[in-house]
């Protein structure tokens, strides 16, 4: 991806260049943080071998939206928290789809991004408090991609199939509507749409307001699959496939310096297919999807929500105790895996152990980037300290400038007589 943006043709600044104040700030934000990820020039952390004294340096990463490396490492990490966090219970995963004529509205007003998550939810949870008496809990992610990584916003939701009573106790319901909830879901869309857009926006926009309506007679389109096997495989499996990026590095075939080359499942026929696009197309597709600055595209309701989640499993817990059935799979801690638990666990060899002598690396501090200029942050010891500054010198090539400081300083230095005498017999040639 970083060839394809920043390589010698310079496509990134090329399409700035072009499109100018038409991209959005927060596009540029992100695509800047994604070029310098990995870049030892904006800070690392220095690792010592304790037995050969072998320097590894790790560079710091940029954890942007639109980084291919940050995202997928962030989307595996959360899904293994998703899994111990949840109720240990069946859940189902449900898509929200609209009509093809509707998607350019969101794309130009993606303020209604927001609304379409929490109608969707809004939508499961009243059906349950209805038919069931219970509220679910519900994890809902946007996406706003497709197969061919066009804009497309459908909303993914994983539901618990039963849900917690007024009392405090769990019921199963493992029973949804599809042809109701269809058209229930279309007049949901229609009428937010109208709701939220201005009288000149309405009109602008009617006629494809009228056309999804008359070319959807069911509804919109939703689906929602019995799963099936262990319940954390399906938890893992629902919490990857949200949390996804808009296209994986293993889709993307060739790039000869113009055009990208992709592969994509059509949802028509289920047949695999290829796409040829200009780097400019490609990457106009692929910056739609960064969402805006501090926008959430995973977003929690229900027994799930950050107010009602600790209340819930209270009671939930106080409940089985009595009636001795376990739903609730409780932690005390549950934290994030850090960089050498998530390597190691991803089959790969443990980034601590120096493949020159087989003992392990120690950390002995870091660099930082402040105000422009890297500088030494932590350092354990002198000697680490000595060679992060020298390293600094290296990676900004400040090291002839330091030199030709050292010799001005030299210079014009004012000596006492003693000194005086010394310098002199130093080119003394009798």
């Amino acid at each position: 991806m970083k060839q394809i943006l920043f390589d010698e043709h310079q496509h990134w600044e090329a399409f700035k260049k072009k499109y100018g104040t038409r991209i959005r700030p927060i596009v540029i934000k992100e695509v800047e943080k994604f070029r310098d990820c990995g870049n030892i020039k904006n800070g690392f952390k220095l690792l010592v071998c304790e037995g050969c004294h072998h320097t590894h340096l790790v560079p710091f990463r940029c954890k942007g939206r639109f980084c291919t490396t940050c995202s997928v490492g962030e989307s595996e990490e959360w899904s293994r928290l998703l899994t111990e966090e949840v109720l240990q219970v069946n859940h189902r995963h449900i898509i929200f789809t609209i009509d093809e004529g509707l998607r350019d509205i969101f794309l130009w007003h993606r303020e209604l991004l927001k609304p379409l998550m929490d109608e969707a939810a809004r939508l499961i949870t009243d059906f349950f408090q209805k038919k069931a008496k219970v509220t679910p809990g519900i994890i809902t992610g946007l996406h706003t991609f497709g197969s061919r990584i066009n804009f497309n916003p459908h909303v993914h939701m994983m539901v618990t199939m039963g849900g917690i009573t007024k009392k405090g106790e769990w019921k199963g319901y493992d029973f949804l509507p599809f042809t109701m909830l269809r058209k229930q879901w279309q007049t949901v869309v229609l009428k937010f749409i109208r709701r939220y857009l201005t009288k000149e926006e309405k009109k602008r926009i009617q006629s494809r307001l009228q056309k999804a309506f008359s070319r959807n007679g069911e509804g919109f389109y939703v689906y929602a699959p019995k799963q099936r096997g262990k319940i954390k495989e399906q938890l893992r499996y629902i919490g990857r496939y949200i949390r996804r990026p808009a296209i994986g590095m293993n889709r993307i075939e060739e790039y000869d310096g113009q055009f990208v080359t992709f592969k994509y499942i059509d949802k028509k026929d289920g047949k695999e297919k290829h796409e040829k696009v200009t780097v400019e197309e490609f990457i106009s597709r692929l910056i739609r999807h960064i969402p805006d600055e501090q926008f959430k595209t995973i977003r929690y309701y229900g027994m799930y929500s950050r107010r009602s989640k600790k209340i819930s499993k209270k009671l939930l817990t106080t409940w089985q105790k009595r009636v001795r059935k376990w739903v609730v799979k409780v932690r005390k801690v549950l934290r994030r895996q850090t960089w050498r638990e998530r390597i190691i666990a991803s089959g790969k060899k443990d980034p601590m152990i120096c493949p020159h002598c087989g003992n392990y690396y120690e950390y002995m501090g870091e660099v930082c980037l402040e105000d422009g200029k890297l500088s030494v942050k932590i350092a354990l010891s002198r000697d680490a300290r000595i060679y992060m500054e020298r390293m600094i010198d290296h990676i900004t090539g400040c090291k002839q400038e330091t030199k030709k400081r050292k010799e001005e300083k030299t210079r014009n230095r004012t000596y006492s007589p003693k000194e005086t005498v010394r310098q002199l017999s130093l080119f003394d040639v009798s």
